[in-house]
């Protein structure tokens, strides 16, 4: 049984991993002109979540080099937030 504060914990990070693949997926889309920004819920949905997660993906990506056209801050971040959530697993057992 696991503490219900700690489950919350464990359901913002899963939300968090989320929004930060669905951010990536939306930015490939709109690269490759699947989808244009010009609709109010794409723009609104894209510019979430490039709010949301810039913050966390800009730390990663100064301490990364860079590799071209290819960001890999995203799974950096998510291998981050699954190491996080073991831990606390781990740490609250």
């Amino acid at each position: 049984m696991v503490n219900p504060f700690i489950w919350l914990i464990l359901t913002f990070i899963d939300l968090y991993m989320w929004v930060v693949i669905i951010g990536v997926v939306l930015s490939w889309l709109v690269a490759f002109n699947v989808v244009n920004t010009s609709n109010r819920f794409v723009f609104m949905v894209g510019d979430f979540t490039h709010r949301f997660t810039d913050p966390a993906l800009r730390r990663i990506r100064r301490y990364i080099p860079n590799m071209g056209g290819m960001d890999i801050s995203p799974v950096i971040l998510i291998i981050g937030l699954i190491f996080l959530q073991r831990l606390i697993l781990w740490v609250a057992r």
